[in-house]
């Protein structure tokens, strides 16, 4: 296309082409590749902006498999049950039911991924308690649906799993990795090796049902061959009931209020 010449265009041509459309109006440009750091900037603001009007200072973050179901027989039923038990009782205790209305900010919120399974189960105990709860969702190919439990006004949708990684990260005083796959797996590493490294505060790690994660990660192995340090192990809980869970995190979480993590 020749970008020279003199011509008289109708106006009504000009204004339909997209180099009239308002920047922050045009989609073609917003969503290609040269904007991709200000589509970060946005994930990043519009969820920051969110939680802080809601006076929600810090999270705990609640990940498992999204398989689960309620009426699943033998122990994965029993993983809901305790995951919705864990949500009401975090809920109740570590002060997500204070806020704007109440005594001060909103601390120690249980906040999941957003999908089904045990993420619901964690914003459903929430819920029971009459606390505020919080889904980091993500776009998938096959989309994730929202589960029900999550408060309305807090259910969020990322593009990026780096920002909705950051997220779930920055605000958490604590993470109880419930059975799950490869994306409980992937939060579960992510927050042990900020811990590990610095990156990130000494906040509790607790993993559900010792049993299943010695089955699932020979830990022991990451020192025998040199890979970590013995230390290193002392960063994982293990907890086999809602109350042992609350138990293990409640100690550091409760002395960790005080900020927002960056």
């Amino acid at each position: 296309m020749s970008h020279s010449g003199a011509h008289e265009a109708d106006p009504r041509a000009l204004i339909s082409q997209p180099a009239y459309r308002l920047a922050a109006l045009d989609p073609d440009f917003l969503l290609g590749d040269s904007m991709r750091g200000v589509r970060f900037l946005l994930e990043y603001e519009k969820a920051d902006q969110t939680l802080r009007s809601w006076g929600i200072r810090s999270t705990i973050v609640v990940f498992g498999s999204a398989r689960i179901r309620e009426e699943d027989p033998g122990e994965k039923g029993r993983w809901y049950s305790e995951a919705r038990a864990f949500g009401r009782i975090a809920s109740e205790r570590g002060g997500a039911l204070d806020g704007p209305t109440g005594s001060g900010p909103r601390d120690n919120v249980i906040a999941t991924g957003g999908g089904p399974g045990l993420m619901e189960a964690a914003n459903r105990g929430a819920a029971d308690a009459g606390a505020p709860t919080i889904g980091f969702n993500i776009s998938l190919p096959h989309e994730q649906f929202p589960n029900p439990w999550i408060t309305p006004g807090l259910a969020f949708r990322f593009h990026y799993f780096a920002m909705r990684k950051m997220h779930l990260a920055m605000r958490a005083n604590a993470l109880v990795a419930f059975p799950g796959g490869f994306g409980t797996l992937d939060e579960l590493f992510e927050i042990l090796t900020l811990v590990q490294t610095g990156k990130g505060p000494g906040v509790p790690i607790v993993l559900f049902d010792e049993a299943y994660w010695r089955s699932l990660v020979n830990f022991e192995v990451l020192v025998e061959r040199g890979m970590i340090d013995a230390d290193d192990l002392k960063l994982l809980r293990f907890a086999s009931s809602a109350e042992e869970t609350w138990t293990s995190v409640s100690a550091g979480v409760l002395a960790a209020e005080g900020g927002i993590r960056r």
